[in-house]
């Protein structure tokens, strides 16, 4: 049985970390928490938005978790083409995390896949709740696609995706749990690992992330109590609910 992962996702701007509710920087943190954490990735995500801060100041992020963290590394914001696939994987990543420009330019996921193969590429949706049914979103969720989030993941699966990581934008920073309705949904409808974020506030969404969710993976943003000694705890309470983790 495969073990169930979990994820951590650190979001940058301008190469500092801030937490995100709603997709929008709220809380700047320090990186003195990243020691020896025993979760079993990491993801790093570039938010700066366009026009402002340097872009270096996130191939320096990488290159420092790299250098320090044992466990796999996946990068992304930005990504726009193959050139910035090899960038970051020359700057240490192990995967990279595609969204928007996925959508612009669905060949760009094949491009990678055949490039660099399927488990380097991860597609991101991030997904929100309206009218009745769950739409894409784009440009940090502030542009509507018209796609469906279920629909666009299967594309995205046959273009050459490794992963789907899907995100909650209304969950986003609510500390409530995730949209489990929404994981589900795009678990079903791909046969690749399905990373899910958005709201996990307790070690409890966590398992309701695997066991309502059917995720291959649960990921939290919020960072303020991650320590090895709570990565151990988040685990052993997955565990006693008969999950199958890493510990």
């Amino acid at each position: 049985m495969l073990r169930k992962r979990l994820i951590t996702v650190l979001t940058f701007y301008d190469g500092v970390l801030f937490r995100t509710k709603n997709f929008t920087p709220d809380y700047r943190y320090t990186l003195n928490f990243v020691d020896a954490w025993s979760v079993d990735e990491i993801v790093v995500l570039d938010i700066t938005r366009p026009g402002t801060g340097d872009r270096e100041n996130f191939y320096q992020v990488v290159s420092e978790f790299a250098r320090d963290c044992f466990v796999p590394l996946a990068a992304g914001g930005g990504v726009k083409t193959v050139e910035d696939f090899r960038t970051l994987l020359a700057t240490g990543a192990d995967k990279i995390v595609i969204n928007s420009e996925a959508i612009r330019r669905p060949e760009l996921i094949t491009e990678a896949a055949r490039l660099f193969g399927s488990q380097c590429v991860v597609v991101s949706i991030d997904a929100r709740y309206s009218g009745g049914n769950y739409e894409v979103y784009t440009e940090f969720g502030t542009q509507s696609s018209g796609l469906q989030p279920h629909e666009w993941a299967m594309r995205a699966e046959e273009l050459g995706a490794g992963e789907i990581l899907i995100t909650s934008i209304d969950k986003d920073g609510s500390l409530q749990g995730y949209d489990n309705v929404l994981n589900r949904l795009i678990s079903n409808a791909v046969s690749v690992p399905v990373l899910v974020c958005g709201g996990a506030g307790n070690w409890r969404h966590f398992v309701e992330g695997f066991n309502e969710g059917d995720a291959s993976a649960v990921c939290t943003t919020n960072i303020y109590h991650f320590t090895e000694t709570s990565i151990n705890s988040a685990k052993a309470y997955m565990r006693d609910a008969g999950l199958t983790v890493r510990v």
